[in-house]
């Protein structure tokens, strides 16, 4: 019993001078301290389980048409299509986990277990760093493609893309290891929490460094350089389907940035303040809480986006999800709407170098 005690009065104390993980996802959280954001966190509590509700239902429905219509056309995949499943595929991985948070918020307690506590928080992990290394691949097959077709075509091929498929998953699954092993139940003022509380700076500055750099800095650069050197030469080529390519791509990875950028930022400012109290004034805190919570939620919701842009910058995408669409009993779609495929199906070109999501 009395090391029951002396646990709840360490987290208490914790609860005081740092912001740990769980406070992003326990809004209604009750410390006694002199900088109270209670209030402030019970708005959080509601835009959270909001948020995620829409998100759940969206990017499930979205990414399954995704890895439904790739897997019903599977023989005109090319290696575009490929990185563009696994996308869905790890906005799947997202999207599972976003129950577990909601009803975490609105109970403000884990009720899951420790097992499934790591499993959730190394998921999530995973499934960042998965889609920041598929785009990243795009990025540069994309570069590859249209600065030296001639020479890359024939490494294209279904074995070149599920080598790296799995090598991808591998690479993200070992960055994540820390998450799968830190995140775990610990005990809270208000009951069991699941959290990710690194035990020493070391493991903290590992996180904020692989969110930093392979989550953001490394892969804008190779962007950059990339799309840098590719678009002078569409520009002279005008090879329409090519540039729809790189739209798609460029679309998906600004989109990424735009939610995920300012929630990194902050967590950096977060590791500042745990290491040298910067912003260490009560407002500062309380805003530094508030935005954290805001811009995690708003970058979670990136797993339904994608889906969207497919269909808006994408040609064939949605021809291709009523055309799924009708093959389920009970739905009728006019033949007019699909017609399109079949009247251009002799029209497909190379697997070497577009989407079929383009064309």
């Amino acid at each position: 019993m009395s090391n029951l005690v002396s646990a709840e009065a360490t987290v208490t104390v914790t609860a005081v001078t740092e912001y740990d993980y769980s406070d992003y996802y326990e809004p209604g959280i009750e410390v006694e301290s002199p900088c109270d954001s209670s209030g402030m966190m019970d708005f959080c509590r509601v835009f959270i389980v909001v948020l995620y509700s829409l998100v759940i239902k969206f990017g499930f429905i979205g990414n399954a048409l995704v890895v439904c219509v790739l897997i019903k056309h599977r023989k005109q995949t090319t290696m575009t299509d490929v990185c563009l499943f696994n996308l869905a595929l790890s906005d799947l991985l997202f999207v599972i986990t976003l129950p577990f948070y909601t009803h975490y918020t609105l109970v403000k307690q884990w009720t899951h277990g420790d097992f499934l506590c790591h499993l959730i928080g190394g998921s999530v992990s995973t499934a960042f760093f998965c889609s920041i290394f598929f785009m990243v691949v795009m990025t540069l097959d994309r570069y590859m493609v249209i600065m030296h077709d001639a020479k890359v075509v024939k490494y294209r091929t279904a074995r070149t893309g599920f080598i790296l498929t799995v090598a991808v998953w591998l690479l993200s699954f070992f960055v994540s290891l820390p998450s799968f092993i830190i995140t775990s139940e610990t005990m809270q003022p208000h009951g069991l929490g699941c959290t990710y509380e690194p035990k020493n700076a070391a493991w903290e500055a590992y996180t904020v460094a692989t969110n930093s750099i392979l989550g953001l800095v490394l892969p804008l650069l190779v962007m950059v350089l990339c799309y840098s050197r590719i678009i002078p030469v569409l520009m002279r080529i005008r090879s329409a389907k090519k540039q729809r390519v790189v739209k798609l791509i460029i679309s998906i990875m600004v989109v990424f940035f735009l939610l995920w950028t300012p929630y990194n930022i902050l967590l950096f400012l977060k590791f500042l303040h745990s290491e040298w109290n910067f912003l260490n004034d009560c407002d500062s805190l309380k805003n530094l809480k508030l935005s954290l919570s805001v811009t995690e939620t708003i970058a979670f919701t990136h797993c339904c986006v994608n889906p969207i842009i497919y269909a808006f910058v994408g040609q064939k995408f949605m021809r291709r999800v009523l055309q799924l669409i009708k093959c389920v009993p009970g739905i009728s779609i006019s033949r007019r709407r699909s017609s399109g495929y079949s009247s251009r199906k002799s029209s497909v070109m190379s697997k070497s170098s577009e989407s079929m999501f383009i064309m």
